[in-house]
């Protein structure tokens, strides 16, 4: 079984078009730091996917230990990114669920791999897990607010071997 860990963007995007179910049908397990956990009930609010994640056994909750590794990542990201980087470098995460590009790029510079949302539904796509990916894209941009470039969203189409 794969070790995944995901930050808090690819939970709360799923979770607000419906699909975050998608991770435990692809993975069966997914590791959050507790940051993560925080930062979906930040400033006293409960953020798309708190709920799920709340009631989810599947999603287990934990704190990296590497506090000098968790401090020099917060130069460049915030306190969720930095700890979902630091515990998938500890638990030899062979997967990392995060959206921002600096923290991609960062999780690429300590050996991890990155996958955004996106590259979530294509897996599901390839996978028989979904029919069609437009539809949640399109959701993403509507329902979610997530910013989907077209040149992305084309590509994303064109993985799927759907017509854009």
């Amino acid at each position: 079984m794969r070790r995944v860990v995901s930050n808090t963007s690819p939970l709360t995007n799923l979770a607000a078009i419906g699909q975050l179910d998608l991770l435990y049908r692809l993975f069966g397990r997914v590791e959050i730091a507790h940051a993560v956990w925080d930062e979906l009930n930040a400033n006293g609010r409960s953020w798309p996917g708190r709920d799920e994640v709340a009631q989810a056994s599947w999603i287990i909750r934990q704190a990296p230990n590497n506090q000098a590794l968790m401090r020099a990542l917060q130069r460049d990201l915030d306190r969720g990114e930095s700890a979902s980087i630091a515990l998938a470098v500890e638990l030899g995460a062979d997967l990392i669920l995060l959206d921002e590009q600096d923290g991609r790029r960062l999780a690429q510079q300590q050996g991890l791999t990155p996958m955004g949302v996106v590259g979530v539904l294509l897996l599901a796509k390839q996978r028989d897990l979904l029919p069609a990916i437009r539809p949640s894209l399109d959701a993403l941009r509507t329902d979610a607010g997530f910013w989907l470039g077209d040149s992305v969203y084309r590509l994303a189409l064109e993985k799927a071997r759907e017509s854009s």
